[in-house]
């Protein structure tokens, strides 16, 4: 943490020296305002007990596997070879069933990610939006988020020089492109990156 935040202060006189000492810029910490939130931590119980659920689920189905194939190796010598293959054919399928299920349970952007995703996504939308706010009603130019990896979730538009660099390269803004980046690009428009770097923005301990 200590790291972190001689981080913090580094990339804050950055941004300082890049745009004037006459800007304004605040901090704040996301782990400590999820741990406040009773819906974070509710949500957070929900998320781990489906996760429990869905894990003791697949450990009954290699332990049943697991049982079905001692069964197999204790009567394989009394069984004709085409009995042998049909059982070896069945236990393959039950276990690649099982894997299949596991991937579709916690692989990447499988179910547990979904639900974390349903879950988690209205209480960070509202952080964001509550920060959003606290920029414009203060006129904060920069908001960094000093837990875990410094990370910036908030910078006023007029000094984003996407366009500039864009133009320089010979390249023409796209207008629909510049709006989604965030802002007009008009003085005074706003625009926020969404957390990605906190793993409390991103699932439960």
């Amino acid at each position: 943490m200590k790291n972190n935040f001689k981080y913090l202060i580094l990339l804050c006189s950055l941004c300082l020296a890049t745009v004037g000492w006459g800007q304004k810029y605040a901090c704040v910490n996301t782990e400590y305002i999820l741990s406040n939130i009773p819906d974070y931590a509710a949500a957070q119980q929900q998320l781990d007990k489906q996760s429990q659920n869905w894990q003791k689920e697949l450990e009954e189905k290699f332990l049943e596997i697991e049982r079905l194939y001692k069964t197999y190796q204790q009567e394989a010598y009394l069984l004709p070879e085409n009995l042998k293959h049909k059982r070896q054919e069945e236990l393959k399928a039950k276990e690649q069933e099982a894997k299949e299920l596991q991937t579709r349970y916690f692989g990447p952007g499988g179910d547990l990610d979904k639900k974390r995703a349903e879950l988690m996504k209205p209480i960070q939308d509202r952080v964001y939006n509550a920060i959003e706010r606290i920029a414009n009603e203060k006129r904060y130019d920069f908001i960094l988020d000093k837990s875990g990896s410094v990370t910036l979730l908030y910078v006023n538009a007029k000094y984003d020089v996407s366009d500039q660099v864009l133009e320089l390269l010979g390249y023409k803004p796209n207008a629909a492109a510049s709006a989604d980046k965030g802002g007009d690009g008009k003085e005074g428009g706003t625009s926020r990156s969404k957390k990605v770097d906190n793993p409390e923005m991103r699932k439960p301990k």
